[in-house]
C-alpha cells in the first residue's frame, strides 16, 4: 500500500499557493465536476487534496454515502467512511458557508481528524457551518453531482489550471 503524508513547509505553502487558480476537475461516468478551492482560509486542507489528487490516491475510489437533499461524500479508499490516507489534518474551521456546491471535509467527532474523505453539499446546509472545513466550491458539473448515488466511481481526479480568481 501506498504511504501518503500530509504536506507541510515549503510543500504546503507552494501547494496552497497554486491552489488559488487551481481546479479539481472529477471525472465519472455521469460527467465531471470541476472545484475551486478556498485555500485563504483552508490552506492545509486544499493542499493535502492537490497532493493526494496528484498522487492519483481519488481515481478508481467510489462516493459511498449518497444521503438525498443533503450530501455526497467519497475518498475513502475502504469505501465505507472508515478509511483515509494515513494521516489526519488539523480543523481549518472558517467563516465559507455549507450552501448547494460547497465541498468540505468529513471527519470523524475529532475536530482534528480529516483526511481524504470529501463531501458536496446537495442543498444548503447552514447546521454545518464552522463545524466542518469548507475548503471549495463546485464551478461546473452541478446537475453531475446532483446525479451521483453510493457507489458511483471517480475515475479520475485531476488537477488541472484554472483562472485567477478576483
Amino acid at each position: 500500500m501506498a504511504t501518503y503524508t500530509k504536506p507541510t513547509g515549503d510543500e504546503l505553502q507552494t501547494l496552497a499557493e497554486e491552489a488559488k487558480t487551481a481546479r479539481a476537475r472529477i471525472t465519472t461516468p455521469k460527467g465531471e465536476i470541476v472545484v475551486r478551492f478556498y485555500p485563504d482560509v483552508a490552506p492545509q486542507h486544499s493542499a493535502a487534496f492537490i497532493k493526494l489528487a496528484r498522487a492519483r490516491f481519488y481515481d478508481g475510489l467510489t462516493f459511498h454515502r449518497y444521503e438525498p437533499g443533503f450530501v455526497i461524500q467519497g475518498g475513502d479508499p475502504a469505501g465505507n467512511g472508515t478509511g483515509g490516507p494515513g494521516y489526519n489534518l488539523d480543523a481549518e474551521f472558517n467563516e465559507r458557508p455549507h450552501v448547494k456546491g460547497t465541498v468540505a471535509m468529513a471527519r470523524s467527532s475529532n475536530p482534528n481528524s480529516a483526511g481524504s474523505q470529501f463531501y458536496i453539499v446537495l442543498e444548503d446546509a447552514p447546521f454545518l457551518n464552522r463545524q466542518y472545513t469548507v475548503f471549495g466550491h463546485v464551478v461546473e458539473g452541478q446537475t453531475v453531482v446532483d446525479a451521483i448515488r453510493a457507489g458511483d466511481p471517480m475515475v479520475q481526479v485531476a488537477i488541472e489550471p484554472g483562472p485567477a480568481e478576483g
